[in-house]
C-alpha cells in the first residue's frame, strides 16, 4: 500500500507492509490520521498514516479474502466485507469485532459502505442483491434489493444518504433509493466491460466510475447523463477509483501498476503517474483533508505519498524471493522476523526498514511459523522440512541441531513459554504436540495426543503451566504442561477446523478462530 501526494504525484515514504497477500481495499478515518485495509490474506489491518506504522494487531475473523473496508464517519467503527459471505464490524480502538457477523449473502460480498451518519450500512454479493443493515442491531433493513442475474461489484451511499450507487457485472451503474428500495431512473450504460469500482462526490452531484474498458466516467447523478468523455490514459483494467473531498480531483488505481491523478472539470490527467507498485493496484483513497493518497496492490505492499512534496516514506522492505508466511515484532518493537516459502528466515530494523545481517539459512521447506524469545536473543522456527530451529537473533547463527521428532510432517506451530525454557509445537504428524528443552532441544516427555485431525495452532498460558492447542478435527484441548495430560473435556461448538488460539494475558480465557466463520471465547 502507498500513500502519494496528491500535488505532485510523488509517492511519500516508504510502502506499508505486512498483509501476505493482495491487498483489495484500502479507506482514510475521517480525520486522515488512520487507514485501513483489506486483505486476501484474510485480515484487517490499520495503520498510523504519519509514521506508516501498523497499529495493534491484525483483526482477524474473516475465513475468506477481505474484499472491501470502511470507516464510519465519526471513526470508531470499521466495516469488512469478506468472500467468506459474512460483513463484520470492529471497534477502532480495541480491534475486537463487534457483535455477530452479519449474515444473509449467500456468495461472495464485494462491497460495503456506512452511511454518512454511521446508523446503516449497505452490501453488495454475487448473490445478486444489495442489502442494508442496521448497525446498531446488525439486523438486515427490509428486503434485499435484486439486482435480477448480475453480481454486484460495488456499492456507496450518497452523502445525505438517501440513494445508493452500485455497479453491476452487467457492466450498468443504477441508482436506487434507500427508503423504499427502488431503483432510481435508468441504468447508467457506457462502459464497454465490467465496472469495478464507483464513487459519489462528497456533494452527490457526481458519480466516478471506473472499468475493465481501462476508461473511468463521470455521471451527473441527477440526470444519469454521462459528463463530458472518458478519462483515458491507463494501460490495462481500472480498479479503483476515488474522489479529492473538494470534488476537484479524482485519484484512480490500475493494473497497470500505476496510480493516476485527474481534473474533474477538464478531464486532464494532472501530472505524470504516480509509480511504484510492482502489480495491480486493487485500492486508492484521499485523507480527508485532500494531501495525502493510499493505495493498496497485490504486491502485497502498501504505500503512502505525501501530496505537497510527492516523496514516499522510507523503502519497501524487499529481500524474499516467495511469499512471507509469518511476521512477528520482538517484545521491545526494534525487530522483525519474517519466514517464507524461500525456506529462510530475516531480521528487519523496524526504524529503518534495512535487512539485519544475511538471511538465517537451514530449512529444507517453508518456513510456517517463527517467533522471538521473551528476551529476543533467540528466534525459533517451525517448517515443512518436520524440523523446530532455534537461532541466535545477534549472530543469525543456528543453535544446536535440529529438534527433530515429528517424523516426516509439517510443523504447523511453534511458541516459546514465557521464561523461554521451553517450546511447543504442532504438526501434521499423528495429530501431537510435542515439548522441548530450550537450552538442550531435547523431547520433553511423550508427545501430547487426542487430537482426531492436523494441529493447527499451539500456545503456552502467560505462567507456562498449561498449553491450548487448536485443531481439524474442530476442537480445542486444554493439556498439563508439566504431565502432559489433557485437562478436562474437549472445548467443542466449532463447527470447522480451529485455525488459531490463545490465552488471554490473566488465563482465564481462551480464544479460539476456526473456518466455521467464527471466533469463540473460552473460560
Amino acid at each position: 500500500m502507498r500513500l502519494w501526494d496528491t500535488a505532485t504525484g510523488d509517492q511519500i515514504g516508504n510502502p506499508l507492509q505486512g498483509h501476505d497477500d493482495h491487498v483489495n481495499s484500502v479507506a482514510f478515518s475521517a480525520d486522515g490520521t488512520k487507514i485501513v485495509s483489506g486483505s486476501s490474506d484474510k485480515t484487517i489491518r490499520l495503520w498510523n498514516t504519519a509514521t506508516g506504522a501498523q497499529i495493534g494487531d491484525p483483526f482477524q475473523g474473516h475465513d475468506d479474502y477481505v474484499n472491501s473496508v470502511s470507516f464510519s464517519a465519526d471513526g470508531t467503527m470499521i466495516v469488512s466485507g469478506s468472500s467468506d459471505k459474512t460483513i463484520r464490524l470492529w471497534d477502532t480502538a480495541t480491534g475486537a469485532q463487534i457483535g455477530d457477523p452479519l449474515q444473509g449473502h449467500d456468495n461472495c460480498v464485494n462491497s460495503v459502505a456506512f452511511s454518512a451518519d454511521g446508523t446503516m450500512i449497505v452490501s453488495g454479493s454475487d448473490d445478486f442483491t444489495i442489502r442494508l443493515w442496521d448497525t446498531a442491531t446488525g439486523d438486515q433493513i427490509g428486503d434485499p434489493l435484486q439486482c435480477h442475474d448480475d453480481w454486484v461489484r460495488s456499492v456507496a451511499f450518497s452523502a445525505d444518504g438517501t440513494r445508493i450507487v452500485s455497479v453491476f457485472s452487467d457492466l450498468t451503474i443504477r441508482l436506487w433509493d434507500t427508503a423504499t428500495g427502488t431503483q432510481i431512473g435508468d441504468l447508467l450504460q457506457g462502459h464497454d466491460e465490467y465496472v469495478n469500482s464507483v464513487a459519489f462526490s462528497a456533494d452527490g452531484t457526481r458519480i466516478v466510475s471506473g472499468s475493465l474498458d481501462l476508461t473511468i466516467r463521470l455521471w451527473d447523478t441527477a440526470t444519469g447523463a454521462q459528463i463530458g468523455d472518458p478519462l483515458q490514459g491507463h494501460d490495462h483494467w481500472v480498479r479503483s477509483v476515488a474522489f479529492s473531498p473538494d470534488g476537484k480531483r479524482i485519484a484512480s488505481g490500475s493494473s497497470d501498476s500505476t496510480i493516476r491523478i485527474w481534473d474533474t472539470a477538464t478531464g486532464a490527467q494532472i501530472g505524470d503517474p504516480l509509480q511504484g507498485h510492482d502489480y495491480w493496484v486493487n485500492s486508492v483513497a484521499f485523507s480527508a483533508d485532500g494531501t495525502m493518497i493510499v493505495s493498496g496492490s497485490s504486491d502485497k505492499t502498501i504505500r503512502l505519498w505525501e501530496t505537497a512534496t510527492g516523496t514516499q516514506i522510507g523503502d519497501p522492505l524487499q529481500g524474499h524471493d516467495d511469499w512471507v508466511r509469518s511476521v512477528a515484532f520482538s517484545a521491545d518493537g526494534t525487530r522483525i522476523v519474517s519466514g517464507s516459502d524461500d525456506f529462510t528466515i530475516r531480521l528487519w530494523d523496524t526504524a529503518t526498514g534495512d535487512q539485519i545481517g544475511d538471511p538465517l539459512q537451514g530449512h529444507d521447506d517453508y518456513v510456517n511459523s517463527i517467533g522471538f524469545s521473551a528476551d529476543g536473543t533467540m528466534i525459533v522456527s517451525g517448517s515443512s522440512d518436520s524440523t523446530i530451529r532455534l537461532w541466535d537473533t545477534a549472530t543469525g547463527d543456528q543453535i544446536g541441531d535440529p529438534l527433530q521428532g515429528h517424523d516426516d510432517h509439517h510443523v504447523n506451530s511453534v511458541a516459546f513459554s514465557a521464561d523461554d525454557t521451553r517450546i511447543v509445537s504442532g504438526s501434521s504428524d499423528y495429530k501431537t504436540i510435542r515439548l522441548w528443552d530450550t537450552a538442550t532441544g531435547a523431547q520433553i516427555g511423550d508427545p501430547l495426543q487426542g487430537h482426531d485431525d492436523y494441529v493447527s495452532s499451539v500456545s503456552f498460558s502467560a505462567d507456562g503451566k498449561r498449553i491450548v492447542s487448536g485443531s481439524s478435527d474442530s476442537t480445542i484441548r486444554l493439556w498439563d504442561t508439566a504431565t502432559g495430560d489433557q485437562i478436562g473435556d474437549l472445548l467443542q461448538g466449532h463447527d470447522g477446523w480451529v485455525r488459531s488460539v490463545a490465552f488471554s494475558a490473566d488465563g482465564t480465557m481462551i480464544v479460539s478462530g476456526s473456518s466455521d466463520k467464527t471466533i469463540r471465547l473460552w473460560d
